[in-house]
């Protein structure tokens, strides 16, 4: 098995690196199944859960604009704030690379905006594992505390 280590320091490690959450797995596994990726045929799922306990999915979904297609990180984020919530607690996310695909930049990025303390648990089809917190993915990830108009973010 292979796994790197919470700090992602890159390297190969024995230390215990945690286990995917069983539901969120499933979750990620079933929104792989749905991924929409004709061009690259690069699947990946993703599930997440708020502190509420509610589960939100994201497929990775394609576009013949290449750069108009979207992340299952970036589905999953979405789907989370369309339903109101504005924190996540933890995300699996799940394909078949190997080692396991971590989130891009950009999706680093909206992670770090609604979670950066969030656990981060990639896997694939061999049980490998990539885990950190959201801000251990983005070292000196940036938020907006007030935006221009005044508004203080996450104060909607």
């Amino acid at each position: 098995m292979f796994v790197i280590d919470p700090n992602l320091s890159g390297t190969e490690t024995t230390d215990a690196v945690p286990a995917p959450d069983p539901q969120l797995l499933e979750g990620a596994k079933v929104a792989f199944k749905q991924a929409y990726a004709p061009y690259s045929k690069f699947r990946v799922g993703a599930a997440l859960r708020t502190p509420d306990g509610r589960v939100y999915l994201g497929a990775n979904v394609e576009n013949a604009s290449y750069g108009l297609g979207r992340c299952a990180e970036q589905s999953a984020v979405q789907a989370m704030a369309t339903a109101g919530a504005r924190e996540f607690t933890d995300l699996v996310v799940y394909s078949e690379a190997t080692p396991p695909a971590s989130p891009c930049g950009a999706c680093r990025q909206i992670l770090f905006e609604f979670s950066p303390d969030a656990r981060v648990v990639c896997v694939n089809q061999h049980g490998d594992v990539v885990s950190g917190l959201v801000r251990d993915f983005l070292p000196h990830g940036f938020r907006l505390e007030q935006r221009d108009d005044g508004h203080k973010v996450g104060t909607e």
